[in-house]
């Protein structure tokens, strides 16, 4: 299957937290980059961030993602797609308001990889766990790559603008997913492409944001783990579960994984490292930050929700970091900051 192992890569979105870091691993690999971002303005903080590769990085402003051929050009000359942009909302009272823009955005940008003269080998298209958790699952449940998300859809489906906003988002990244491979079986059926499909499904992601030089520039997953765990001021949180998480790091190396790879063609990977308590991040961020232990009870009940993780590891090779390293990596950046 078609694998890369040099050239120019497409970054769709790159100004978002995880889309520049897959940038800066791809950079660091060697590879040239092209990031795209809905205006000249959005590119500033990143150019900022890798201007030790501007030899290798460039951008292309591309407005509305949800517009077919939006992506015409900027597909010109690369090699491969690692698509992380999608649209802004995700919250509407009418579900086509999140749906439609998500179906959108991913058909145009693999339309425009399957124009005549498309020099583009493989597709990597970042996903989400919402596109494979089934709130109806019986609990304990381990969730691996053959899951999907069909009870939202169908809820949502029913009960159109009474259907919770959660449920539509969710539905929104199962149907772009779902999207993403029905378009990739008709192409390699047709014979009309000449790229594979990868898709990647992450949790919460943690980590840096890439030339953030204020609190407000902190996305929701940063947002939140500053939230609870250095500014501790969403106590009911504290010992609440989170779905799964990953170091934003693993990630960026799963995306050049899955492009240079060429086992990883055709498949769909979950990247996660595990299940959390929000306490288990506390205490060790108070102990990283020299601040005295609760004293709680440091023992957790059993996860009911797993996503085994293992495919990553034996087709990619992924391996991925542990809690202290993670946390250890966000207050090193908090600390430089000053925010902590």
């Amino acid at each position: 299957m078609p694998a890369i192992k040099s050239g120019k890569v497409l970054v769709t979105g790159v100004n978002g937290f995880i889309a520049g870091w897959v940038a800066q691993e791809l950079l660091a690999q060697g590879f040239s980059v092209r990031g795209t971002v809905r205006s000249a303005e959005k590119a500033t903080s990143i150019q900022k961030a890798f201007a030790a590769y501007a030899d290798r990085f460039e951008f292309a402003v591309v407005k509305d993602i949800t517009l077919q051929g939006a992506f015409d050009e900027a597909v010109k000359g690369v090699d491969a797609i690692a698509h992380l942009a999608s649209p802004v909302r995700v919250t509407a009272t009418d579900p086509e308001e999140l749906i439609r823009p998500a179906l959108d955005g991913t058909t145009s940008v693999l339309r425009s990889a399957s124009a005549p003269g498309s020099s583009v080998k493989r597709i990597v298209y970042v996903s989400s766990l919402a596109a494979v958790v089934d709130s109806r699952r019986p609990k304990p449940v381990v969730y691996t790559e053959a899951d999907w998300n069909e009870t939202e859809p169908a809820e949502v489906k029913e009960k159109g603008s009474e259907a919770n906003p959660a449920a539509m988002y969710r539905t929104s990244k199962t149907l772009a997913e779902k999207a993403a491979w029905d378009m990739y079986s008709e192409g390699r059926e047709k014979g009309t492409i000449g790229w594979d499909l990868v898709t990647l499904c992450p949790p919460w992601t943690f980590g840096p944001v890439l030339g953030a030089t204020t609190l407000k520039d902190l996305n929701v997953s940063i947002g939140t783990w500053y939230a609870n765990c250095i500014k501790e001021d969403q106590d009911s949180t504290s010992w609440s579960i989170g779905p799964s998480w990953v170091d934003v790091r693993d990630f960026a190396t799963a995306t050049f994984l899955s492009l240079t790879k060429p086992e990883a063609g055709g498949e769909r990977f979950i990247i996660s490292r595990s299940p959390f308590y929000w306490k288990q991040w506390i205490t060790i961020a108070r102990r990283l930050l020299g601040q005295p232990e609760s004293g709680d009870d440091e023992s957790y009940p059993e996860f009911e929700i797993v996503y085994n993780s293992q495919k990553s590891k034996d087709v990619l090779g992924l391996r991925y970091r542990d809690m202290e390293e993670t946390a250890a990596f966000m207050i090193a950046d908090f600390k430089a900051k000053g925010w902590c």
